[in-house]
């Protein structure tokens, strides 16, 4: 039974159709890795998934509702970790991640951000304001994300970037962790896929001038 589905969707940029007549229906504990060239529209096709920009056409439907009449329900159940990291640089790793528990509802647990941060591997980093850190430790602080509460669908715009091997393998470990307790993962990465102990689905995009793909 599928979780998350995508009917009929399109999306177009101001130079021409991205994609069309795309349909995905995608159970609890899959990984789906969305591929394909630049301009293909990746980044467009997780901003339609996560909410944050409506389809041409189609719609998308999370646990069989369409989510544009659901949109407060969806969110409790969404971590979006886009190609920016989202973090204040003025703030420390430990003020962000506070800020970000507020910011979604949740009350404010320094115990659970210290185990984050550590497993994000930012232990020692905790009070250094973001705008020294270098950017694969920015990246971090938004990565830490993952350790903090429960969301079922996570939708995450090039997590390995500026993250180094050890990093990687943490994230790895991680998403197989959230699929085998039946999460959802939807991931971009110009990276080659780094190996993962779980079955990982592949929707490949075609070159944008091709106006039909489907998976």
């Amino acid at each position: 039974m599928p979780m998350l589905e995508v009917k009929n969707l399109a999306c177009l940029r101001e130079d021409g159709l991205l994609f069309s007549g795309l349909d995905l229906r995608i159970a609890p504990g899959e990984i789906l890795l969305i591929a394909g060239p630049n301009g293909a529209g990746k980044t467009s096709l997780l901003r339609i998934l996560a909410g944050l920009a409506r389809p041409e056409q189609g719609a998308v439907f999370w646990r069989r509702r369409d989510i544009r009449r659901q949109r407060p329900d969806y969110h409790r159940d969404l971590l979006y970790i886009g190609h920016q990291t989202g973090i204040k640089r003025a703030l420390t790793p430990l003020e962000n991640l506070a800020f970000y528990q507020t910011a979604v509802g949740q009350k404010r647990d320094d115990d659970a951000i210290f185990h984050a941060l550590q497993q994000a591997g930012l232990a020692g980093y905790e009070d250094v304001p973001a705008g020294g850190l270098s950017a694969g430790q920015q990246r971090r602080v938004a990565l830490a994300r993952l350790w903090l509460g429960k969301f079922r669908l996570w939708i995450l715009d090039e997590p390995f970037t500026a993250i180094d091997s050890a990093g990687v393998s943490r994230l790895m470990a991680r998403f197989a962790e959230h699929s085998a307790a039946r999460g959802i993962i939807l991931l971009t990465t110009h990276q080659a896929m780094p190996p993962c102990p779980v079955r990982i689905r592949e929707l490949t995009l075609p070159p944008a001038e091709e106006t039909a793909c489907s998976g």
